[in-house]
């Protein structure tokens, strides 16, 4: 009924949410580094009245202060034997107060742990531990849930799917970036749309870190790359240390203007976030309760592939994109040497070379027959995405592997293959809509591979009408027609090419080609590709399987995209032919040791955990873990020989902390360089405070280098 409710008043107005709720509660006495969710329990009294206050300014949607409610959020306060009881309550509070006049819908975020290869936890873990609130929270009587706030896709992803095979509550989805328009992990607005979107979440948002005016920009991005509705909730503008308080001052006039500005861009779900308050509320409410929708534009047929941190358009008006087909073990004798020992070294370099030559997507095959495949698929998967940043192919027929590379996949693959077999798509097509993937049909069934291209075109159209009752979305549907050796069917050649044109007319999809096939048991091999590759992509084909490497099939593509209108004025044509490299491989070179030690901690009453992330890039780093207290930070100084002491608050609410270390470091006269960051500290804090600033944990290198470099 909830998600009844969600789709009926998206379709007649503009539902308004509520606004923050960490800083009313502060305003009411919450201490810093207290832990919020116990106060459901402990002062139940001041909960309801920061509810009612919004019930009151005319929210359609409540939040439950159930923000911090995982096992492992609670785990840092010693309360996870209390995760049900404390979440229990904090929708039963919320919807006392309600009294239907609000839906309730339950506020969860942030493990506060990185996954694989980020972090030390795998996919299952962090699933597990959102699967359990999850079930607590439906039970409790929770209209939906808003999963918010969120800086690592790869655990959105865990969540989404938590709730997803765990409840039936309606999900609206939001990540949160930085002034750089990413998040902590390198995701971008769009990027983050198009996997939320795959993953098949009710409304798609962007909330907190910063005011409306940046968000509204990405917001402009999101509308690019999905139908989805949107949400969003800006804070009431960057937090201010006045007085050893932390101000927002973006007054609810300002925010209204900018909540009309977000109902005539086409978002659906307005609220706000840190800082706001029942009056910001009350001002959106009384401009736009009631308003119709506007309705956005809609997307032509493109496929979406996106990494973490980049996506790739697949379609009829856009350049051919190249599939690099060379980590496999047929392909390339070194990767099947590695794979028997379990190494990526070949991998990565072939990973590396492809995308440097132009490939647009890399497909991961790892199928021996003699080892674990899965254990494989899992490893490659991982060690490619920390050399390069395009989306993946999980090229398999092991139902476990496949499983396992979804799983360690960041963002949205392509799944090669499912084939026309009732039996194949039974298996593939549910983990394709689980994990939010695109999906590679072959035209092959029960009877093998058709003779004639109307056939195939059959095969095909099972394929695509099968996936869609599945709930896979048409356009993340591609099709391969098959390819079938000149030297031995030379009869059939023709019969593929027509294939991808009635696929592209008659169905709409796009379409893979293995195109080397055909030269198979030929001499010159490579003038065969060429050609033959030309001639399908004059049909129609969207995507070839072929090695980024060889200069003639690179050739013949980029001529061909030319002469069939798919490349504009020549544009990228000229720039291929004038040697300049059409895009750079985003290897990330900051990933080298530094010869000084670096200290990273989190500041008392604060969980963002970046050390993981640090020490992926290897620096040497002295942990002393999260919510750590001032007199050990101190001590930790002068037992430990340092150049540098990190600090990271991701809550307004414990900037102030920040400020008191700083001051006693200074007091104390100890000798080390000060470096601050996380999500709500701004360069203009570290300015006023004297100190270094990093954006984010990558930064954070480069401003070491100059520190250590001037030391």
């Amino acid at each position: 009924m909830s998600r009844e409710w969600l789709n009926k008043k998206l379709e007649e107005k503009i539902l308004i949410l509520d606004g923050a709720m960490g800083t009313e509660l502060q305003k009411l006495g919450m201490k810093p580094g207290q832990s919020p969710e116990l106060l459901n329990l402990e002062n139940p009294e001041m909960i309801k009245k920061v509810y009612k206050s919004y019930v009151d300014a005319g929210s359609d949607i409540i939040e439950t202060n159930t923000f911090g409610g995982n096992r492992f959020k609670l785990a840092e306060f010693g309360l996870e034997d209390k995760i049900e009881e404390l979440n229990t309550l904090g929708v039963t509070l919320a919807k006392e107060v309600a009294g239907g006049k609000s839906k309730v819908f339950a506020s969860v975020s942030s493990t506060g742990k990185f996954l694989e290869p980020l972090g030390e936890y795998n996919f299952d873990q962090i699933y597990e531990v959102f699967a359990e609130q999850a079930i607590i929270l439906e039970k409790a009587g929770a209209d939906g849930v808003i999963i918010e706030t969120m800086t690592d896709i790869k655990e959105m992803k865990a969540a989404v799917i938590a709730f997803k095979e765990n409840t039936d509550l309606p999900i609206l989805a939001s990540m949160t970036f930085q002034a750089d328009g990413r998040s902590v992990t390198g995701t971008d607005p769009k990027t983050a749309a198009i996997i939320l979107d795959s993953l098949g979440v009710d409304v798609i948002g962007v909330n907190c870190s910063l005011g409306p005016e940046k968000l509204y920009g990405f917001l402009e991005e999101m509308i690019e790359v999905t139908d989805k509705p949107l949400f969003v909730q800006p804070n009431a503008g960057l937090p201010k240390l006045v007085n050893d308080e932390t101000i927002f001052d973006m007054t609810p006039e300002y925010m209204c203007d900018y909540a009309e500005k977000f109902y005539e861009l086409g978002i659906n779900v307005i609220g706000a976030c840190c800082g706001s308050t029942p009056n910001h509320i009350k001002r959106i409410t009384d401009k736009l309760k009631n308003k119709n929708k506007v309705k956005r534009k809609e997307k032509n047929n493109i496929t979406y592939l996106a990494s973490r941190s980049e996506f790739v358009k697949i379609g009829s008006s856009e350049m051919v994109k190249i599939l690099g087909e060379r980590i496999n073990p047929n392909a390339v004798k070194k990767v099947k040497e590695d794979l028997k020992e379990y190494r990526t070294t070949q991998i990565r370099k072939e990973a590396l070379n492809q995308v440097e030559a132009g490939a647009s997507v890399l497909d991961i095959n790892v199928g021996l027959g003699t080892i674990d495949e899965a254990k494989m698929m899992k490893k490659a998967i991982i060690a490619v995405e920390n050399v390069v940043n395009v989306p993946l192919t999980i090229d398999t027929t092991d139902i476990v592997a496949l499983e396992e590379g979804l799983k360690a996949c960041s963002g949205k693959p392509l799944v090669n293959s499912v084939m026309g077999k009732e039996k194949s798509m039974e298996k593939i097509f549910p983990l394709i809509k689980k994990y939010g993937a695109a999906i590679l049909g072959l035209t092959l069934d029960e009877k093998g591979i058709p003779k004639k291209a109307e056939e195939r075109l059959a095969v095909a159209e099972k394929i695509v009408n099968t996936g869609m009752k599945y709930g896979i979305k048409k356009e993340d549907i591609l099709i391969d027609t098959l390819v079938l050796t000149a030297s031995a069917e030379q009869d059939k050649v023709m019969e593929t090419v027509k294939a991808i044109r009635l696929v592209k007319e008659k169905l709409g999809v796009n379409t893979v080609l293995g195109v080397s096939n055909i030269s198979f048991g030929l001499p010159n091999r490579k003038i065969m590709n060429s050609s033959f590759l030309s001639m399908c992509i004059g049909a129609g084909l969207d995507l070839p399987i072929m090695s980024p490497t060889n200069v003639e099939l690179k050739n013949a593509l980029m001529s061909a995209c030319v002469l069939t209108q798919r490349d504009d004025k020549a544009s990228n044509y000229i720039l291929y032919n004038s040697n300049v490299k059409e895009s750079e491989v985003n290897v990330d070179t900051t990933k080298l040791p530094l010869d000084k030690q670096a200290y990273n901690c989190v500041i008392k009453g604060d969980t963002e955990d970046i050390v993981s992330i640090l020490e992926k890039l290897l620096f040497e780093v002295i942990d002393l873990g999260k919510d750590v207290s001032e007199e050990t930070i101190i001590n930790s100084i002068k037992k430990e020989n340092l150049d540098i002491i990190g600090l990271s608050a991701l809550m307004t609410t414990t900037m102030v902390e920040m400020k008191k270390v700083i001051n006693k470091i200074r007091k104390e006269n100890l000798d080390v360089q000060i470096m601050v960051g996380g999500a709500v500290v701004t360069p203009e804090f570290a300015e006023e405070m004297g100190v270094f600033y990093s954006k984010d944990a990558v930064d954070a290198v480069k401003v070491a280098k100059k520190i250590i470099q001037k030391r």
